[in-house]
């Protein structure tokens, strides 16, 4: 074998892949992605506009469209959104469902924001819980 295919890893499903990227930090439900608001966290909703136009949002979130994420939130970046203050703030990362995000996390911590991390199940978990949603 060449050392060009030993370097290549086997593929993965996508179930297994967000094993894996899970693994690697401690995910939030809505209560807790709520007090981590609170406290000064800053929650990133990256679902399309039509699911936010659809269901709402959630007061204060920014709303970043996934494929912008990683330039938005780089505190170091020239298209950082003004809220991108520090690779020491805390980033709940917010999808519909808990899966996008989970697969948008690394890639922050890859920048340095150490503390993101993402809500599980995503916006709709946020509003089963009763928590607030701005139509």
């Amino acid at each position: 074998m060449s050392d060009a295919s030993q370097e290549q890893q086997d593929p993965v499903g996508i179930d297994e892949l967000l094993e894996q990227v899970r693994a690697g930090y401690e995910r939030v439900g809505p209560e807790e992605a709520a007090t981590a608001a609170a406290e000064g966290a800053l929650l990133v909703d990256i679902r399309y506009a039509a699911l936010r136009e659809k269901d709402g949002l959630i007061p204060g979130a920014l709303v970043v469209e996934r494929n912008e994420l990683e330039w938005r939130l780089d505190p170091r970046g020239s298209h950082r959104a003004p809220e991108a203050t520090s690779h020491d703030l805390r980033v709940v990362v917010i999808c519909n469902e808990g899966y996008a995000s989970s697969l948008a996390v690394p890639s922050l911590r890859a920048l340095g924001l150490r503390r993101a991390t993402d809500l599980t199940g995503g916006f709709q978990a946020w509003r089963a819980a009763g928590l607030p949603v701005a139509l």
